[in-house]
């Protein structure tokens, strides 16, 4: 089983957070952000992840800090799982549809952190929750994870409906990345190394 187990306490954010990427999907999420918590439970049904995520954070500054220290853990969570990352399929992509969204992610699990995010919202929250926010949470999740990440919104209107396909389509990439594949001898890299 591949499981991290994290703590990371800061004067803005407690975070305690437990991964199995050998999952089937069971989960408890609480940010203190709701609409944050239909996102994660989507990425873990989804992914088949099973993810137990516990913060408390200063919303009554704003959501940045606990959607930044959220990525931050969840990225630790996924490198510290993957281990030595041998074995694994490496790259993963996916295009999901949400109604009239349609969302692309594709990703490199290359130990090469790097984030395009091209997902143009039309209003400026989903629920309380600020939709520049999301590019902040990914940028974090992949500097940690050690991700190469293409996130892109190929058309779409409904700001619930885009943000929940992107969701959707990166549970089904970094499933997909994650996925041991036997025939794959140490690392997938002709350096021999990630």
């Amino acid at each position: 089983m591949r499981n991290a187990e994290l703590v990371r306490n800061t004067k803005e954010t407690q975070i305690t957070l437990s991964l199995n990427l050998d999952g089937t999907g069971q989960n408890t999420i609480n940010t203190g952000i709701g609409f944050m918590d239909h996102m994660l439970t989507l990425f873990s049904g989804h992914g088949r992840f099973d993810l137990k995520l516990i913060c408390t954070g200063d919303l009554h500054v704003d959501t940045h800090h606990t959607m930044e220290d959220v990525g931050i853990v969840l990225g630790k969570a996924i490198a510290q799982a993957l281990g030595g990352r041998e074995s694994i399929k490496r790259y993963g992509s996916s295009m999901v549809p949400m109604d009239e969204a349609l969302a692309l992610v594709a990703l490199d699990l290359s130990n090469r952190p790097y984030l395009h995010f091209e997902v143009p919202f039309s209003g400026a929250k989903t629920g309380e929750l600020d939709t520049e926010m999301y590019e902040e949470f990914f940028r974090a999740l992949s500097v940690n994870a050690g991700m190469t990440l293409h996130i892109k919104l190929i058309h779409g209107k409904n700001n619930h409906h885009i943000i929940e396909a992107v969701f959707k389509a990166f549970a089904r990439a970094l499933r997909e990345a994650v996925t041991i594949d036997p025939t794959i001898q140490g690392v997938l890299s002709t350096k021999g190394m990630l």
